[in-house]
């Protein structure tokens, strides 16, 4: 399935915290995600608030990582 680009990073930081996540500011625009003993670190997109097709793929890896099956996002 391709990767949308029209995500707002605001929606993702919200499934994150649906799936139980801690989400913590870092440095700058950098944003710390742990789920199920995962690590992640993301960067915020900037100027505009939708996130591109490369850091939505790493989002994707990071849920698959930590268990995140299809169904539950």
């Amino acid at each position: 399935m391709p990767v949308q680009s029209n995500v707002r990073w605001v929606d993702i930081e919200s499934l994150f915290l649906e799936l139980g996540s801690n989400v913590s500011e870092g440095r700058g625009s950098r944003v710390q995600v742990k789920l199920n003993g995962v690590r992640a670190v993301f960067h915020r997109p900037h100027p505009k608030p939708e996130t591109d097709k490369g850091a939505l793929n790493s989002v994707k890896r990071f849920l698959i990582n930590a268990g995140i099956k299809n169904d539950e996002i």
